[in-house]
């Protein structure tokens, strides 16, 4: 993907341009283009959740004036710049520019919109945001093999699940080609997050600070909690199975503590590749805007001699039932994945304004999974009716364990 000399810079728009990916990739793109002896990368548009500011300051230090803002209630101070608002201004702006290559990087099913219109449009993902694979899967990955679109994962454990398969499957392979039955298993690590080690009562009274203390990854609230709790692995789960077209008999995960492999890739004559690095989400960034080349990076290296020990354990669904939880939406399909993810995305902010216990969000996100319906055909619609619904019921559930505040 990276530009040879003779080319013009790849056009990028970065969606979640304020949030932690979007700012790492900020660094990848400018340490490249750095690098020289030309500009490799154009940043050629910006889109942030409700942080004006930042999104502005960011503007100003690129020279760009495409932008968008997902809140359209933040006071706006500044009318200088081309700004969209609203639900739909993440689609709007790549509609607007037409980039090479789109980085979602937007928490959560809002990021659903743009990575669709991307893939149905033939742009290249680098995709962060998990979310929009988990609740609309079918519809990005059919949009993405009918218009050529290649998402390139940057989560660190797709992302070294696809380089696994790079050596395994050849050098021209991208997701969403889904693998060949020469791959009997994949395998994603988790650290286990901050709690990994408590006890089920223990986990129960946990506080947010408490599960926002992770060892190992600097990341935003949100995916850090679900890292607590695995939802994240749950999650990612999901988003391994429509990335690389793999059902739950050939999807695992383990608990890693170290977070050094990120990935494992089982072949059905024994062999086992592993993806390792240190933890650091620039690596995996880097590695989907240069994708086919290797290029000298930013992200710290790893020292194989200061590495003691490499330990790897089965998941305690009885303390982390998240896990779970997914795998059982993969097997129902159609907008179980929806139901989990509103769900969980509901449990998860009203744990952080501590309105429930760290013990209470399984339990909520179960039993919402288990009153609304599934339907069998995700479409877009039923897609967002799914999610209304499920953020519905979980928030009248939390309502009656909060008190009756809603």
């Amino acid at each position: 993907m990276m530009p040879t000399i003779d080319q013009a810079p790849l056009r990028i728009v970065i969606l979640g341009s304020t949030g932690s990916i979007g700012r790492q990739t900020r660094a990848v793109i400018e340490h490249r283009n750095a690098a020289g002896p030309r500009n490799q990368f154009e940043i050629v548009g910006l889109c942030a959740g409700s942080d004006t500011g930042a999104l502005f300051e960011q503007a100003d230090a690129l020279g760009v004036r495409e932008l968008a803002l997902c809140d359209d209630q933040s006071p706006i101070n500044d009318s200088g710049r081309n700004l969209r608002r609203g639900n739909c201004a993440a689609r709007r702006l790549i509609e607007d520019t037409q980039p090479d290559l789109v980085v979602g990087a937007i928490v959560g099913i809002a990021g659903l919109d743009s990575t669709l219109y991307a893939a149905s449009s033939g742009i290249d993902i680098a995709l962060a945001n998990k979310e929009s694979l988990v609740a609309g899967g079918q519809l990005v990955i059919d949009a993405a093999l009918a218009s050529g679109s290649r998402i390139l994962p940057i989560d660190s454990e797709h992302a070294g699940v696809w380089q696994c398969l790079l050596g395994l499957l050849g050098r021209d392979y991208t997701p969403p080609t889904p693998v060949s039955d020469a791959i009997s298993r994949i395998t994603l690590t988790a650290s286990g997050g901050s709690l990994r080690e408590w006890s089920v009562d223990q986990l129960a009274n946990a506080t947010p600070s408490d599960a926002l203390n992770h060892p190992n990854w600097s990341m935003g609230a949100k995916v850090t909690i679900d890292s607590a709790t695995l939802m994240n692995k749950g999650l990612e789960l999901i988003e391994a199975h429509w990335l690389f077209g793999v059902n739950p008999d050939r999807l695992d995960a383990v608990i890693h503590p170290q977070s050094i492999v990120h990935a494992f890739v089982e072949c059905v004559d024994g062999s086992t590749i592993a993806q390792l690095g240190a933890p650091d989400m620039h690596c995996p960034i880097q590695h989907a805007l240069c994708y086919p080349d290797r290029a000298h990076g930013v992200c710290d290296r790893l020292d194989l001699r200061s590495l003691s020990r490499l330990d790897f354990e089965p998941i305690d669904e009885d303390r982390f039932p998240a896990v779970r939880l997914a795998l059982d939406a993969i097997e129902t399909g159609g907008t179980a994945g929806a139901i989990l993810n509103a769900a969980n995305e509901i449990a998860v902010d009203a744990f952080l304004r501590e309105r429930i216990r760290f013990g209470q969000m399984a339990g909520i996100v179960r039993e919402t999974v288990a009153t609304v319906r599934a339907e069998p055909t995700a479409t877009l619609d039923a897609i967002f009716a799914a999610d209304a619904s499920a953020r519905e019921h979980a928030l009248s559930l939390i309502c009656t364990r909060a008190g009756g505040v809603r």
